[in-house]
């Protein structure tokens, strides 16, 4: 499971160094108001799935998609969010 999202991760981080012509994934890196207008969009569209109760995993998915290209585009490294994660966790065990 954790492997897909880490291979997102990478993805993203291979594109930045190595870009692709016509890239879906090079563009949301490339231009951070449309990656930043991507991940409104579906988290709108997640939160409209859920109350609906219909296509919500793959409204999740485009949300965890998007999201990902956004923070790498914008130097927020996954590795820093998990460490601030468990910060929180270990502050709130004691």
């Amino acid at each position: 499971m954790l492997n897909t999202l880490e291979n997102l991760f990478n993805l993203a981080r291979e594109r930045k160094k190595t870009p692709v012509e016509g890239s879906y994934t090079n563009k949301l890196l490339n231009d951070k108001s449309f990656s930043k207008a991507k991940v409104l969009e579906e988290i709108n569209e997640l939160v409209e799935a859920v109350e609906k109760d219909t296509n919500k995993i793959h409204e999740a998915a485009d949300v965890f998609y998007h999201l990902i290209m956004y923070l790498e585009a914008n130097d927020i490294k996954i590795e820093e969010v998990i460490s601030e994660l468990e910060k929180r966790k270990n502050l709130k065990l004691k």
